[in-house]
This record gives structure tokens, C-alpha cells and sequence, in this order.
């Protein structure tokens, strides 16, 4: 499973804005440059992110965006489910009929994937802004790292 860039810029985008603290809405242009994301593809993403609640627009002079609830309470899973990003492990299509191989039933390893889906899901649920910008997100990761290596 690969995380497109289109999930990975949105939770950058929020944790520059979650980084400023109590400075008021932030532009997407500020954005933009801190990140080096195209204003344009910030559009499209802060347009759903508002749509699905996940920031809030403040209009006219010194306006911009700003989370609608702190940092500590807004989920990564939340903001990559906002921007239709699917976090999807198997290649079948859940509603229908035909299977992993694109015939009937699924494939031998379908709820192993299926599972892991789930896995990484909760995982990212449980992860906020806030952890992320604690730096609280580190752990076994780094052990698989190291275990790489070997």
C-alpha cells in the first residue's frame, strides 16, 4: 500500500498549521511556501478538508484557515478519510461479486490484507496533529529500521 500525495500533503499542510500557535488563521500561501505544496493543490485539498469539517475558512482581511478543533483531538486518519484518500490494502472491490482475481471468491491471502488494512486504519486513528508534532509517533518503527539493516 502506498499513501498517495495527496493524503501525506494534507497532514503536512495541518501540522504547519498546528505548529502556529495562537497567530490566528493561517493563509494557504504561508502554507505553501513553509511546505513547498503548489497553492493550487492546497485549493482542492483544504476544499474537502472544510468540507468535512476538518478546518474552518475565516473571511476578509488577515483570513485564512484554521483548525476546528485543537491539534491534540483531530486524528491523521480523519484528515486523510477527508480528502478521499482510501486506506485500502486489498484489490477487490468489497461490494462486489467478483473476487480478488477478478473472477468469483476471494484470494488465498485476501483477509491478510484485508486485516492489515484495519491495522493501519487504527493505527492512524489513534496518531493526532499534536502527537505528530510531539514527536510521540516514534517507536518500533525504528526498530524495523534497524532490523532492515541486518
Amino acid at each position: 500500500m502506498k499513501l498517495s500525495a495527496r493524503g501525506r500533503y494534507a497532514v503536512m499542510a495541518l501540522a504547519d498549521m498546528a505548529s502556529i500557535k495562537e497567530q490566528g488563521p493561517v493563509t494557504l500561501a504561508e502554507i505553501a511556501e513553509r511546505q513547498d505544496i503548489s497553492i493550487s493543490y492546497l485549493e482542492q485539498l483544504f476544499a474537502k478538508l472544510r468540507r468535512c469539517g476538518v478546518v474552518k475558512g475565516v473571511r476578509g482581511p488577515g483570513g485564512g484557515y484554521r483548525l476546528s478543533r485543537p491539534a491534540g483531538e483531530t486524528s491523521i486518519a480523519e484528515i486523510i478519510m477527508a480528502v478521499d484518500e482510501q486506506i485500502d490494502t486489498v484489490a477487490c472491490d468489497r461490494d462486489s461479486k467478483l473476487g480478488c482475481t477478478g473472477r468469483t471468491g476471494r484470494c488465498l491471502a485476501h483477509d491478510l490484507w484485508d486485516e492489515l488494512g484495519r491495522h493501519i486504519y487504527l493505527f492512524l486513528s489513534s496518531i493526532t496533529l499534536d502527537d505528530v508534532l510531539q514527536k510521540r509517533v516514534l517507536g518500533a518503527a525504528g526498530g524495523a529500521r534497524m532490523m532492515e539493516k541486518i
